[in-house]
């Protein structure tokens, strides 16, 4: 494996021709995709991207920084209302109004990260919790933000052009989803990627190095909200409508799911894990009962269970992938990618 040798080569998109290559076949197909794929693919894309975005913040967060967060629906929550809000109530375009969602969930991620100064591992997980409980309370007893009831998503519109179908969204969304996937793996480069890495590793050696563990602590807990509240603008306008049901505890749980999955301190493991959950998410949702095998096995769930068959079996099969995949990948998606390019690099060897 080639080493470098500079931070110049570092901070490069790309380290070679193939590299390259790649990446403009991924963006050529990225482009073409919504010619050939019908409406629920491109749907369930739009999610992909959406979840891609979330994925890249909260790993940020728990992945280089070493935070712990089961709050992330609050912040999504954030971003889904305030766009809405700030399009329907005060008029501000799109292009405005998603911007400025973001920013308010950066503040109250500053907000959530002074607490992280003083807690760690189970209490900043329960204070989090905390937090995205509230803010879905919250928004759901102020008549203003839609009160139970939730609010209906606007036309979106951008320059007097307006996406009325998936595939148009999908021409927002994918290149909002790649600049910020591009903005994250350049931070991540920069010197104050290395100092999330520091206060991950050891906040007693940062700390004696010159790192400001106040300073980078809340501005990891800020970075992934802002990442958090621009996704949930976006899916605001891909569900057309939200309510406060929307974000609850296992929205906050499967974007936790994402990261662990995906792999701990990885771009390339965000993306890779938003992407199975999510594709899991949708394919699992459609079961609606786990159809039972034999004769015996009827008469024992019929006995036994009252019912014929198992009700959120989705949920079932879902935790079980996820331990599966967290029991024989400890490294996630990206640890089987590592090791795979490091067979074939040494094959037949």
């Amino acid at each position: 494996m080639e080493m470098k040798r500079d931070y110049y080569e570092d901070l490069r998109l790309l380290d070679s021709g193939a590299q390259w290559f790649w990446f403009i076949a991924l963006i050529v197909a990225l482009g073409v995709f919504p010619l050939f794929g019908d409406s629920y693919q491109i749907y369930t894309v739009n999610q992909m991207a959406i979840n891609v975005i979330v994925a890249l913040g909260l790993n940020l967060l728990v992945g280089y920084t070493g935070q712990i967060s089961l709050g992330h629906a609050g912040f999504f929550a954030i971003g889904a209302y305030g766009t809405l809000v700030m399009m329907i109530k005060l008029g501000l375009p799109f292009v405005v109004a998603l911007p400025l969602a973001g920013l308010l969930s950066a503040l109250f991620g500053f907000l959530l990260g002074l607490p992280a100064l003083r807690l760690e591992g189970p209490y900043l997980a329960i204070a989090t919790l905390g937090f995205g409980l509230t803010i879905t309370q919250i928004l759901g007893r102020i008549e203003y933000f839609g009160g139970h009831m939730g609010i209906q998503a606007p036309p979106l519109e951008i320059f007097g052009w307006t996406a009325t179908s998936d595939a148009a969204r999908y021409a927002v969304i994918m290149p909002i989803a790649v600049i910020m996937a591009l903005a994250m793996r350049n931070l991540i480069k920069t010197r104050v990627g290395r100092a999330f890495v520091a206060i991950r590793d050891s906040e007693i050696a940062a700390e004696c190095i010159g790192v400001n563990i106040t300073y980078y602590k809340t501005l990891a807990f800020a970075v992934s909200a802002f990442f958090t509240g621009i996704a949930g603008g976006l899916m605001a306008f891909v569900l057309g409508f939200i309510n406060p049901h929307t974000f609850n505890l296992m929205t906050s749980v499967l974007f936790l799911s994402m990261v662990v999955v995906g792999g701990l301190g990885s771009i390339l493991g965000s993306v890779m894990g938003a992407v199975l959950i999510t594709y899991l998410g949708q394919e699992l949702a459609q079961i609606s009962e786990l159809p039972v095998i034999g004769h015996a096995l009827m008469e024992l769930s019929q006995q036994f269970l009252s019912i014929n068959g198992l009700p959120n079996v989705q949920f079932v099969i879902f935790g079980l992938i996820m331990v599966l995949i967290v029991i024989f990948e400890p490294l996630g998606l990206y640890g089987f990618w590592i090791r795979t390019k490091i067979y074939w690099r040494t094959w037949p060897f």
